[in-house]
């Protein structure tokens, strides 16, 4: 186990490194901030004269050199537009991102396994159907479709939800409900894939035939064998609502990490975007180990080699 955690690790790092190189190389051929953050009658010598204390004049090596530097330190320097240390704008967005994200993950964890596995016990049924084709829909439909007719149906004209920003426990409904009818579909669909394997095989009956219930077969000796390639899913999941929620965070104004990004991007606040992906890097790399940690606990015939 420690020499394979030692072997991630070392992965990780040239991932990261990897990564903040062609993260700063598309940033800085991007554009030029300086001309966002000046009034469009600066005088030209204010603009180069700017631009030389901000060190955008160096070489694009020597100025990653500097910027490697400082991220071997944590330290990503500060924002261009707000004129605050980047990655403490990142770790205050970071909580709101999170809460939003696990809680959508639970629901639809909680509301996704139970439909896959009963849909895989009402194969070819009505009932299969039917939840087969939810899950396909939510799994199809836009997300700003569905927190935009959320906020339409709920917020505007029933008034029983905000309809957009942070506060109460309200606040959470609409975002966390839009995103988790999204990741659920996934989540049933592969849920009754892996069960259908598992409920035909030889075990399966054995236990049946030996007068075992059905509830206790099901959850009991045929989720545990199929729950690698659910584990999995919800482990995609999760990458995509702590690095793709954008579109969610943006509709709902939800003051998170993603919306943070984003405009980080429109003023090239270069500070902040690339201090943002690097801390969203390091969460993706920590979902995908214990994902595969997990897998020697589900399986015993995993190891870690």
């Amino acid at each position: 186990m420690l020499s394979y955690l030692g072997r991630r690790l070392l992965l990780s790092v040239v991932t990261l490194f990897g990564l903040s190189l062609l993260v700063f190389v598309l940033i800085n051929i991007s554009g030029d901030p300086i001309r966002l953050l000046l009034p469009p009658d600066t005088p030209q010598s204010a603009v180069e004269a700017y631009r030389e204390a901000m060190g955008f004049n160096d070489p694009l090596p020597v100025r990653y050199a500097r910027f490697a530097a400082q991220v071997a330190r944590f330290d990503f320097g500060s924002s261009i537009q707000l004129r605050e240390p980047a990655l403490r704008l990142v770790w205050q967005r970071l909580p709101a991102t999170l809460s939003l994200a696990g809680l959508a993950v639970v629901l639809a964890v909680l509301i996704g396994l139970p439909l896959g596995v009963v849909a895989a016990s009402r194969r070819n049924t009505a009932v299969d159907a039917a939840i087969t084709a939810v899950a396909v829909m939510g799994q199809s439909t836009p997300v700003f479709w569905l927190a935009i007719m959320g906020i339409l149906l709920f917020a505007v004209r029933l008034h029983w939800l905000p309809a957009a920003g942070i506060g109460n426990w309200r606040h959470y409904v609409l975002p966390a409900l839009t995103l988790a009818l999204f990741l659920l579909g996934g989540i049933v669909r592969v849920t009754r894939t892996s069960m259908l394997e598992v409920l035909g095989a030889a075990y399966v009956r054995s236990a049946r035939a030996k007068g075992v219930s059905g509830l206790a077969v099901v959850w009991s000796h045929a989720m545990r064998n199929a729950a690698i390639p659910i584990v999995t899913v919800i482990g995609l999941q999760m990458r995509f609502v702590l690095g793709g929620s954008v579109i969610t965070e943006t509709v709902f104004a939800w003051p998170g990490l993603g919306r943070l990004l984003v405009q980080a991007v429109y003023a090239r606040d270069y500070p902040v975007v690339e201090a943002g992906v690097f801390v969203v890097a390091l969460l993706l790399i920590l979902v995908n180990t214990l994902m595969d940690v997990s897998y020697t606990f589900l399986n015993p015939k995993v190891r870690m080699r």
